[in-house]
């Protein structure tokens, strides 16, 4: 039977299949956190990677944001992938994948990285668009769909935007339509949504009907606090987190900007106190990922 993510630690949790993980999270009632990293990026502190920095403080689960499944990079960690990550910080690990000529061929979404993604050890693919990339909603949902019509349930699966990533007709409130995210969510494990206070327009009860939208079809829920106010003051974050949370979201994403290439890691640690207090926060920090 399938525990909670909340209370999964040491080789259990990146035992996790697709659809266990996807459980997991389900299970775990709106206490996930997923940080983001840019794999390219210094480390923030010497002599450690920005990955097990996120880790060690209360992260569930690291997405590596610009890496290239043709050439695996992760600064601080010379010759590692994704598997590497996933085995010295214990967490499930997920890739960003884009649907853009912008990006370099080993990050776009096409079936092919995604397989490759996969024999790397990655757990989760998110399809999206960084800033100025010309990502949209339609290219996404194409992508999401040839995706999964190649690897099925092998890994999770997420679509969605955090931002309008260069694309004005589709920027604010109009960032992602109802209808979209319902198309999403009939193909993707988990929908990505900007959290509310992130993306002008983004209102609690704007995001909150995108929720019931992702919940409806029969996906996970996942807000994203993609603006760079990762790296504002820990009030602040505390403030996102509880608006996320009341929308419904399942997961919380908190972006790779604090300064550049990870979250302040106060704020990801004030994060995962607002959505689920000390006891979960110091366990998935303090559990040896050799239990």
């Amino acid at each position: 039977m399938t525990q909670r993510l909340l209370s999964t630690v040491g080789r259990a949790l990146t035992a996790l299949t697709g659809p266990e993980l996807k459980e997991a999270i389900r299970l775990s009632e709106g206490r996930s956190l997923v940080a983001e990293l840019v794999v390219t990026a210094p480390p923030l502190v010497d002599g450690i990677s920005n990955a097990e920095l996120a880790a060690a403080f209360g992260a569930d689960i690291l997405l590596l944001n610009f890496y290239d499944v043709n050439h695996p990079t992760i600064s601080g960690l010379p010759g590692a992938d994704a598997r590497t990550v996933k085995t010295l910080c214990g967490r499930p690990v997920g890739i960003n994948l884009e649907p853009s000529l912008r990006v370099p061929p080993g990050r776009r979404a096409t079936p092919e990285n995604a397989q490759k993604a996969a024999e790397q050890g990655v757990d989760l693919i998110l399809i999206t668009g960084n800033p100025e990339t010309g990502v949209d909603t339609a290219g996404v949902i194409e992508a999401a769909r040839s995706i999964r019509a190649a690897l099925g349930s092998r890994i999770l699966l997420a679509a969605g935007r955090m931002h309008a990533a260069g694309v004005s007709a589709e920027a604010g409130a109009d960032l992602t339509p109802v209808g979209a995210v319902r198309e999403l969510s009939q193909v993707a494990d988990i929908v990505l949504v900007p959290a509310p206070g992130t993306v002008p327009g983004m209102t609690v009860e704007a995001v909150r009907n995108l929720v019931q939208a992702v919940h409806q079809g029969g996906a996970l829920a996942m807000t994203a606090v993609g603006t760079s106010q990762e790296g504002a003051d820990t009030e602040t974050i505390r403030q996102i987190a509880l608006w996320a949370k009341m929308t419904g979201a399942d997961l919380h994403h908190i972006g790779d900007s604090g300064y550049q290439g990870v979250a302040l890691p106060e704020n990801i640690l004030a994060y995962s106190l607002a959505i689920r207090g000390r006891r979960h926060t110091y366990r998935r920090m303090a559990a040896s990922i050799l239990r």
